[in-house]
């Protein structure tokens, strides 16, 4: 007879997951959605932050997660507000007792070309993109558990490639890796770990605005240019991340690893 551990499937037990408490920002769909019900699965609670101006309802993130029989609380946060990501970061506390992981999610996408690009188009979006992963690391670094994790949620396009009428979109996600890189440095003492994943083409609510970003049409034409011939789900972007946050990545710090398919590694033509 063989244990469980041979079946191919992570136990709760070898992941070291379980009984840990996760944040999340930008949580009411998408990748951080996905995300929240990985968790669950193991063993982890989560504090989902989502933007009250975001069309998507974080209660539906809610039900998907408590229909695991998971632990989950969904709190207001615009991560462009220090004093909010705060209050998400301590809410972790407050109502669970711990922190121990913090994933920076949150991210706007909004086309401009570098002739209609103000000042104020760039803060706004770099507020949001960028310094925001700054703030809940922050906050979170000021009250998370010795020995946790932060991941921050990039993207190929500033992280690998650039992307044309998107240069502050570009800029924020080639940012963050600079944030992850460093922090990893500063908080390893502490025993945490900080590393950032980078989405290729994922089937997301953000990806599917075509005024924004490619549209369904769009998509689904690049889907083409990817090697495993699809484009990528939330779930396997948060099944990276969990790894990233659990056990056996226990010696894996300031990194960044791509999921795409292959997109960014294919040869043109």
């Amino acid at each position: 007879m063989t244990n469980g551990s041979s079946s191919g499937h992570l136990s709760l037990r070898e992941d070291g997951l379980t009984g840990r408490v996760a944040v999340i920002t930008g949580g009411a769909s998408g990748i951080g959605q996905a995300l929240a019900v990985a968790y669950a699965r193991a063993g982890v609670a989560t504090v989902v932050g989502y933007y009250p101006g975001d069309p998507h309802d974080p209660q539906d993130t809610v039900d998907l997660v408590e229909a695991t029989g998971g632990r989950i609380t969904a709190v207001e946060a615009d991560v462009s507000d220090s004093a909010a990501c705060d209050r998400l970061a301590q809410t972790a506390l407050d109502v669970f007792g711990r922190l121990d992981i913090t994933i920076a999610n949150a991210g706007i996408l909004r086309r401009s070309p570098l002739a209609e690009l103000s000042d104020e188009r760039w803060e706004a979006l770099l507020s949001v993109d960028l310094t925001g992963v700054m703030r809940i690391f922050r906050s979170a670094a000021a009250r998370m558990s010795t020995g946790g994790s932060m991941v921050a949620v990039s993207s190929i396009s500033g992280g690998v490639y650039g992307w044309g009428e998107h240069v502050h979109y570009a800029a924020a996600k080639a940012g963050v890796l600079g944030v992850v890189r460093s922090l990893a440095v500063e908080l390893a003492p502490r025993g945490v770990r900080v590393n950032a994943v980078i989405p290729g083409l994922i089937e997301t609510p953000q990806i599917l605005d075509a005024e924004n970003s490619l549209g369904r049409e769009g998509l689904d034409a690049a889907s083409g240019l990817i090697p495993l011939g699809r484009v990528g789900r939330p779930e396997e972007v948060a099944r990276v991340i969990r790894f990233l946050t659990g056990e056996d990545a226990s010696y894996v710090t300031g990194q960044q690893i791509v999921v795409d398919g292959g997109l960014t590694v294919r040869f043109p033509g």
